[in-house]
């Protein structure tokens, strides 16, 4: 039976001058499942999603994939070794085609050119956006670009996939458009960890979920367990939250 991968961080500490943003922070996921990374504004929820991808280096604690420490490596490193990026602004060449949009990204890989015509296929069919191939990035529409945006992020085939504000700037028919295309990556075995400012839709589709305050993890566990806790409910979500 093979291992399942697992990205981890191990009591990850980070400051600014006086103050502490992130307080010894730990947490993982795994392969085929979907988790949450939710808290207030200022919680620290940015500055560990930055740590975890390389950009930002912790001043202490470490980052391992599947028993690896990658707290050193460069966000390139780390793609190479299957961690995804989808950021929350756009990251599309509005001024290329759908199409070329991907091909650019698979020209990094180890394809031959037919290799590399059939894998932007295979992907723009995926996620329904084949036909949209020869339309300028510019003339897409929110969820559209989103579409293009996840299926480029997958060219690497990574383990782990991690999503900043995957709904922000789409219509609400959008969001749901999205939140099932999250949902159909587990079929994929990838692991996402995913922040959003919607935390309603994010808890939707999450396993597990932590909730961070002032730096620190204040809860964890499943959408139920979350939107119970009597602290979460005081300080993030309000007495009257519910998941539906």
């Amino acid at each position: 039976m093979s291992k399942v991968s697992v990205l981890e961080v191990k009591h990850l500490k980070k400051k600014y001058r006086d103050r502490t943003v992130v307080d010894d922070v730990s947490l993982y996921v795994q392969e085929g499942e979907i988790v949450g990374l939710l808290g207030p504004n200022g919680a620290g929820k940015t500055t560990t999603f930055k740590m975890l991808l390389g950009f930002i280096k912790p001043d202490q604690g470490n980052i391992f994939l599947n028993d690896e420490d990658i707290t050193d490596l460069p966000v390139y490193e780390r793609a190479r070794k299957g961690i995804s990026f989808l950021p929350q602004e756009s990251s599309v060449f509005r001024d290329l085609t759908v199409w070329e949009n991907i091909m650019m990204f698979l020209e990094f890989q180890a394809l031959d050119p037919v290799e590399m015509k059939e894998k932007a296929k295979s992907l723009l069919d995926e996620f329904g956006i084949y036909h949209l191939k020869d339309q300028k990035a510019s003339t897409l529409s929110g969820g559209e670009r989103r579409r293009l945006e996840i299926a480029r992020s997958l060219v690497i085939n990574p383990s782990f996939l991690l999503l900043d504000e995957p709904f922000a700037g789409v219509d609400p028919v959008s969001v749901q458009d999205i939140n099932h295309l999250i949902k159909d990556l587990i079929r994929r075995d990838i692991g996402i960890v995913l922040t959003d400012h919607n935390v309603r839709e994010t808890l939707r589709i999450t396993d597990r979920a932590y909730i961070l305050a002032h730096g620190k993890v204040i809860c964890e566990g499943s959408p139920q367990e979350i939107v119970e806790d009597r602290t979460v409910r005081k300080i993030f979500l309000g007495e009257e939250f519910t998941l539906s």
